[in-house]
């Protein structure tokens, strides 16, 4: 399996959009500070990119520079979300100005995630990767990398691997207002 992580750390490097599996489903994944490929995901899942995208990590640390995680009345709330392996929690958290508006959208916030998956932690490393949901538009999220081909053909090189076993995608609640919103 290392060997097809390093594919993948590779083609991402490179500006490309790959699909992994996630806890729940499979994500389409890039460079979050590579506008040109951020673009491709949005172009790929028909999204505009008002909407913003999450961005997930190994560990809460990566986020330093994106968001004010820290010192803030709910900070202790979202870093306990994330210490549990047996779900996935995704924040709205204020963001900074290192934040890219191509990620961020029109919000005044960016959605982080810390993944206990073994892949995602291995592809993040020390950084963070946009993680969306490998699907166009209104249809289901894909949980194999046949349904990633299926849906966008040879556009997105897929990283066969397990999923998490979680039913469903992330859970994601507002920091501020402490509202899930899914």
């Amino acid at each position: 399996m290392d060997e097809w992580v390093a594919i993948a750390k590779d083609k991402l490097k490179q500006g490309e959009v790959i699909a992994y599996p996630t806890e729940a489903v499979f994500g389409l994944g890039c460079d979050p500070f590579n506008q040109q490929a951020v673009e491709r995901i949005l172009s790929l899942k028909q999204r505009a990119v008002e909407k913003g995208l999450i961005l997930v990590a190994a560990k809460p640390e990566a986020f330093v520079t994106l968001t004010q995680l820290y010192n803030q009345a709910w900070s202790q709330k979202v870093l306990d979300s994330w210490h549990n392996p047996m779900q996935a929690v995704t924040w709205l958290l204020p963001k900074t100005d290192s934040c890219p508006v191509w990620v961020s959208g029109q919000h005044d916030s960016v959605a982080v995630r810390v993944s206990h998956h073994p892949i995602v932690q291995a592809l993040c490393g020390e950084g963070v990767l946009v993680s969306t949901s490998a699907n166009p538009a209104t249809l289901e999220p894909a949980r194999s990398c046949q349904q990633v081909k299926d849906y966008f053909g040879d556009q997105v090189w897929c990283l066969n691997a397990e999923l998490g076993g979680l039913a469903k995608p992330s859970q994601i609640w507002d920091a501020l207002s402490g509202q899930r919103l899914r």
